[in-house]
């Protein structure tokens, strides 16, 4: 039986879109601590945050080359289910960086094909492996990359990012084969707001493809 796919929602500031994503049914919201994201929260914005979210999503903390002591910091304080590495941190930093049992995702800023594989072997400890484009920044710029530098019979865990929405996400599935895929720009109207409508043609557009690839492996 092929396993659905998740979707992460990121960058959410508003009361109001963490409500809708949770009654869309995400599996993961994403909370950013980067200091230079437009959807950067403070301590105390993203705990009340987290008193929105059901204890069936999984809440995953955002990070670029944070210091260890603040991202444990922040876990204990907030009630981080997963930390999402997303600058240049070493294996040993984010070990260090971890909560006892505390899983993490090491975020791929892909600039061609053996990117993927190099992270897979240095961050062999990673729970998955996130997917975005390579940008100046870290993330956050709805801008894709080459799907055809992933190898088309992997088997690592793979969460897709870098440019999706509504329109794409449905071949990013055929293509790749993720157990997830994450989405910030595709669904926002402006840098600290999420769209419905844009929310909801998202998750739709998962579900249909997923729908797809059942029917094509029955």
């Amino acid at each position: 039986m092929t396993q659905r796919t998740r979707m992460k929602f990121c960058g959410l500031v508003r009361d109001e879109d963490v409500r809708v994503a949770t009654g869309l049914g995400v599996d993961a919201i994403g909370l950013v601590f980067y200091p230079r994201s437009s959807r950067l929260l403070s301590l105390d914005e993203a705990r009340h945050l987290r008193r929105l979210i059901p204890s069936w999503v999984t809440v995953v903390g955002l990070f670029v080359d944070a210091e260890p002591a603040q991202v444990r910091d922040y876990s204990s304080r907030i009630g981080l289910d997963v930390i999402q590495f997303h600058g240049n941190e070493s294996p040993e930093t984010c070990k260090s960086s971890l909560l006892p049992e505390q899983p993490y995702w090491r975020a791929v800023r892909m600039q061609g094909p053996n990117d993927l594989l190099t992270s897979t072997v240095d961050h062999a400890n990673a729970e998955a492996y996130l997917l975005d484009a390579y940008t100046k920044g870290f993330g956050g710029s709805g801008e894709g990359f080459d799907w055809s530098w992933v190898p088309s019979q992997h088997q690592w865990p793979l969460i897709v990012s870098g440019g999706l929405d509504s329109t794409n996400v449905g071949k990013a599935i055929e293509c790749l084969q993720p157990v997830a895929v994450d989405v910030s720009s595709g669904i926002q109207s402006e840098p600290r707001k999420k769209d419905l409508n844009r929310m909801e043609a998202f998750v739709a557009a998962v579900v249909a493809a997923d729908a797809q690839v059942l029917k094509r492996n029955a």
